[in-house]
C-alpha cells in the first residue's frame, strides 16, 4: 500500500510521512476506527504522533479514496479502508458489535430509491438494532414486571 500511498500523495503535491503510513496501517488493522482508536494504536509505535495529526491525515486519506468513513454511533466517525469489500454496517445498539454484510443485502431499497432519482451511498449506510446474541440475553434475563397504579406487580 506504501506505493499506492506515495502516488496519490505526489499526485496531490504531498509527500509521503512515517505519520501518514503509521495511520493508513492503524486503519487497516483495526478495520473500524474512531480517530482517537486510531490515535491509540499509532501511538504505540510512534508516542509523538498526536491527535490532531490523525485528524488531517484521515482527512487527506479520504481525500485520496483510502479511507472511507461513517457514523457508527453519535461520536466520532468511524473509519475503514477502502480496501475492504464495499460493504454496510449492522450496528448493536446494546453491545456496540459491528457487523460488515454484503450489500446485495440491500439491492431491494437500493434500486427502489434509484428509482426515484436517489442515488445510495451504500458504504456510508449504518443499520442500528440489536445482534441476535444481546436479544437472546435479554429474553433469558428476568424482564421488569409491569406495575399497576400503585406500583404492584401486575
Amino acid at each position: 500500500m506504501s506505493d499506492d500511498l506515495a502516488s496519490r500523495l505526489r499526485e496531490k503535491g504531498l509527500r509521503l510521512t512515517p505519520q501518514r503510513e503509521l495511520i493508513l496501517r492503524a486503519v487497516e488493522e483495526l478495520r473500524h476506527a474512531t480517530p482517537d482508536e486510531v490515535l491509540v494504536h499509532v501511538r504505540a509505535q510512534a508516542s509523538s504522533v498526536n491527535a490532531s495529526t490523525v485528524y488531517r491525515t484521515l482527512e487527506v486519506l479520504e481525500e485520496l479514496g483510502l479511507v472511507r468513513h461513517t457514523h457508527l454511533s453519535d461520536r466520532a466517525p468511524t473509519y475503514h479502508s477502502t480496501l475492504e469489500h464495499e460493504h454496510v454496517h449492522v450496528v448493536c445498539r446494546r453491545c456496540h458489535s459491528v457487523r460488515s454484510y454484503d450489500p446485495d443485502l440491500v439491492a431491494p431499497l437500493v434500486a427502489a430509491l434509484g428509482e426515484d432519482g436517489f442515488s445510495v451511498d451504500v458504504g456510508h449506510l449504518a443499520v442500528f438494532g440489536t445482534c441476535a446474541d444481546c436479544a437472546a440475553s435479554s429474553s433469558r434475563s428476568p424482564g421488569i414486571r409491569e406495575t399497576g397504579r400503585r406500583g404492584q406487580p401486575t
